[in-house]
């Protein structure tokens, strides 16, 4: 397994943890003083308490809990996170209540999850015609 440098701005913070030998996303924790309460359209910002130093190449994708948006209706409100290789702020969640209820979060809990994978950088070059695919210009659904 690789090491990843990670800092606590937080004594309370919990360094993310993965829910089995398998999973591919790290569970990330809400450092809070108290629960919060997320009404319904609301967006709100959660710390973590930890900052990371994601090695070049790589890339911190934050991504829902299938369980926090399944029984609340909370999910990162960019629909995915992105935590670049140069970033050493702090790691926070942006929560949107998608729901029509008001949503509770409480201290130290798993509110989102983190995946660290790799990317690669492209020098975007126009052309005149692109390669043909078998697909080819198949929109949504055009593959059954």
């Amino acid at each position: 397994m690789e090491k990843l440098e990670i800092k606590k701005l937080d004594e309370r913070a919990i360094i993310p943890t993965y829910g089995t030998v398998d999973s591919a996303g790290a569970d990330l924790y809400a450092i809070l003083d108290e629960e919060i309460t997320i009404n319904p359209g609301e967006t709100k910002v959660i710390s973590t308490g930890l900052s990371m130093a994601i090695p070049k190449g790589y890339v911190g994708l934050i991504y829902a809990r299938s369980s926090l948006g399944t029984k609340k209706g909370l999910a990162p409100a960019n629909k995915v996170g992105v935590i670049d290789a140069d970033y050493r702020g702090e790691v926070k969640v942006v929560l949107y209540n998608q729901s029509k209820e008001e949503q509770i979060i409480s201290p130290n809990e798993r509110i989102a999850q983190i995946i660290i994978t790799p990317y690669m950088q492209v020098d975007f070059t126009v052309v005149d015609e692109l390669s043909e695919t078998e697909r080819g210009t198949g929109g949504f659904g055009s593959t059954n």
